[in-house]
């Protein structure tokens, strides 16, 4: 008698473990990971004109942990005005992730190259070595690395001072390429332009300096980061 209530109260027991994991949101892993996260690229990276718990990669990652998982850190290697070769260079000196590797890592990078009308052909080649580079960080897992695209300054009061329609045909000459090369490697391009092109009608967007993303545009990219870096952590 008493084994069999033991066995009926253990049966219960399960199925009452069962039944909260079933209804566990979706959002949440069942058992909490930590997460490192590399973000690369420039101004649009280090968030220029933002604080710096505001910008792209720190509002990823405080998404995330709202989401459950456990940020080990966030490792950001992006400076105001870099280019690729200037983020390539950067890489090099980087040794202390020569050998690492991260849950998620972001690239973004190509509107220094456009704004110092720099060769297209080059940035191709450059951008493509910088996405292989950024594929090493992340074990080789191409779920794990999200390019992100190139917003467009022209959008901004910084911007209407010069020639706005060629800044916008060069941004998109340039992301045109840019998610060629991303895709082609199988890798998620995730595009953030079309909010960037809301500068003017929506001025909060733009940072006091008249030229970034302020926190609210930062905070519009991630709803567009977070479903693609849901997905890749659940690889």
């Amino acid at each position: 008698m008493i084994r069999t209530l033991v066995i009926c109260l253990l049966s219960c027991l399960i199925t009452s473990l069962n039944c909260q994991k079933a209804h566990l949101p979706p959002d949440i892993p069942e058992s909490p990971k930590y997460i490192s996260i590399l973000a690369l690229g420039d101004s649009y990276t280090k968030g220029e004109s933002v604080p710096w718990a505001k910008n792209f990669p720190n509002q990823l990652a405080d998404s995330l942990r709202q989401a459950g998982y456990l940020i080990k850190g966030v490792r950001n290697i992006a400076q105001t005005g870099w280019r690729t070769d200037q983020l390539q260079a950067a890489l090099n000196n980087a040794t202390d992730i020569a050998d690492s590797t991260f849950d998620l890592v972001t690239l973004c990078i190509g509107v220094n190259n456009q704004y110092q009308n720099g060769s297209l052909d080059t940035y191709k080649i450059q951008f493509e070595n910088l996405l292989q580079r950024a594929l090493a960080r992340a074990g080789g897992k191409t779920e794990r690395v999200l390019v992100v695209s190139i917003p467009d300054w022209a959008f901004t009061p910084y911007g209407q001072n010069f020639s706005p329609g060629t800044i916008s045909q060069e941004i998109d000459q340039f992301n045109t390429a840019k998610r060629a090369i991303t895709e082609s490697y199988g890798v998620d391009f995730v595009n953030v332009t079309p909010i960037s092109r809301m500068g003017l009608e929506q001025p909060e967007l733009v940072a006091p300096d008249g030229l970034h993303p302020s926190a609210g545009q930062y905070s519009a990219w991630v709803q567009l980061l977070f479903p693609a870096a849901k997905n890749a952590l659940r690889s």
